[in-house]
């Protein structure tokens, strides 16, 4: 039998743009299975829409059989849709696409090639983003540089959701269990032989950005606690330091009392100074330590990563999937 291909699509909102969504999809399913001899699926989870999008892919479904569809209970973010996107894949090779078009189809074709050419992991990475402002384009290459330098995880810059991966790097992925997912750096992680695509990103089709400032901030915040200890370690060190200009001026104090004879000043000003000093320090550092013992509490809970409402072409053995723990 011919190797089978997953296309998985998670959606929210995407009315607008699911008509060419759906053309862009039939056409490069189409041409992979010319092309390449592969057999085709279509995995489209739709995380908790509010507009019309489950509607628009039931009817795909409907009428393409290789379409496999499953929909949230409510919105539960990108990263839980997909993961059961994942979850649910059958392929030997599983690409993940955004709903958006701004990662052109075709490229996965040349994600393919690479897979039959050893890799286990193919990233597509961006070398120009259009329809992005300049401060989200340094802003995310300044982040990226970051995480590379603080992070456990070998992910390359540029590169966002739209890769391919083997079967055996899905499953491996699928055995990780994290509440907060950031799952970029989960596939950097895993590890297996990687290889990376250059391309384009288009600017979005239809509908507006999923990503306000806000999202991508928690996003960035929920990678960074994820995969590196270093914020915890920096105001270790932090408190360190700060100490060090109050420790020398007790000293000093303390020499010309007892060494000079001289009457300790009262120093209002540095008494003030030290203290918002290490107030502001330890609310900081209670608030770094917040954010890691908080995903120590989500994690306690063992609750499941997402709840399906609706499935279409699917039972429930696909999309049920291990509960986080």
């Amino acid at each position: 039998m011919p190797e089978l291909v997953s296309l998985v699509v998670p959606i929210f909102n995407e009315e607008e743009v699911l008509p060419l969504l759906r053309t862009a999809l039939v056409q490069l399913a189409d041409r992979v299975t010319r092309e390449r001899g592969l057999d085709v699926e279509i995995v489209l989870v739709d995380d908790g829409s509010r507009d019309r999008s489950w509607l628009e892919i039931v009817s795909f479904a409907e009428q393409d059989a290789r379409v496999r569809a499953v929909s949230f209970s409510r919105n539960f973010g990108h990263q839980a849709a997909l993961t059961c996107g994942y979850r649910i894949a059958r392929g030997d090779a599983v690409v993940c696409l955004d709903a958006d078009l701004q990662d052109p189809p075709d490229v996965v074709v040349d994600l393919l090639d690479a897979w039959r050419g050893g890799a286990d992991v193919v990233y597509a990475i961006r070398e120009q983003r259009a329809g992005e402002t300049a401060f989200k384009r340094w802003s995310a290459a300044v982040f990226y540089r970051l995480l590379q330098r603080i992070g456990e995880t070998t992910a390359p810059a540029n590169a966002g959701d739209f890769r391919l991966m083997s079967r055996r790097a899905v499953d491996a992925l699928n055995e990780l269990h994290e509440v907060h997912r950031y799952i970029r750096g989960m596939v950097g992680w895993v590890g297996f032989r990687t290889a990376v695509v250059p391309y384009r990103r288009d600017a979005r089709e239809a509908g507006r950005t999923k990503y306000p400032l806000f999202r991508m901030l928690r996003f960035a915040a929920d990678a960074v606690v994820s995969f590196s200890t270093v914020p915890l370690r920096l105001f270790y060190w932090v408190g360190v330091l700060a100490t060090v200009p109050f420790a020398i001026y007790a000293m000093a104090a303390l020499y010309q009392w007892y060494t000079l004879d001289v009457p300790i000043q009262r120093g209002w000003m540095a008494l003030q100074m030290s203290i918002i000093t290490f107030g502001c320090l330890n609310l900081v550092c209670l608030g770094i330590m917040g954010e890691y013992v908080g995903r120590i509490y989500e994690q306690s809970k063992n609750r499941p990563l997402f709840v399906v409402g609706e499935r279409f072409n699917l039972d429930d053995a696909h999309v049920r999937g291990p509960a986080p723990g």
